[in-house]
């Protein structure tokens, strides 16, 4: 299988092009204090339906250790008192913000919800006062998701292929 991966970023906060949904349904709030079993439950469930395989056999400990890193930070997505997805903002000791992952639950596709959730996840990570803020994505994800990141204002600096 060849997959292609993308890698974009962005140098200032006013480069977003924010997407807001209307009415206070859409909430983002901080998993404070982190909870590893929430990171491990929203990787599976998000990451079923894209191949997301890499951390699936990883033991609880794995999962408490990389939740507990103070360099990450993890954000829960509310569509009123429902969990519909989340995101992962990780400092990468060279000035950058990553978004690590950030994704909606099955059943939550299609409703505007996306572009909502990155330009929150956007907003967070300037909050932490970056040079930058970058994410990956590859075409194993969300077939949407490359498209989300360049109408929010993320642009292209390379592509891999395997």
């Amino acid at each position: 299988m060849i997959v292609t991966t993308t890698y974009l970023a962005m140098f200032a906060p006013d480069q977003l092009r924010p997407r807001y949904l209307e009415g206070q349904q859409f909430q983002v709030r901080w998993v404070n204090p982190p909870d590893w079993r929430f990171n491990q439950q929203m990787y599976c469930d998000v990451g079923e339906a894209f191949g997301w395989r890499d951390k699936r056999s990883w033991a609880d400990e794995q999962w408490r250790e990389r939740v507990l890193t103070p360099t990450l930070l993890t954000f829960r997505a509310l569509w009123g008192a429902e969990t519909v997805g989340y995101f992962e903002l990780r400092d990468d000791r060279q000035g950058g913000i990553e978004i690590e992952y950030l994704g909606l639950l099955p059943g939550h596709y299609s409703r505007g919800l996306g572009g909502a959730l990155l330009t929150r996840a956007l907003e967070e990570a300037w909050r932490q006062c970056p040079e930058r803020v970058w994410v990956h994505t590859c075409t194993l994800d969300h077939p949407a998701a490359l498209a989300n990141y360049e109408a929010r204002g993320l642009r292209i600096y390379r592509t891999e292929t395997e």
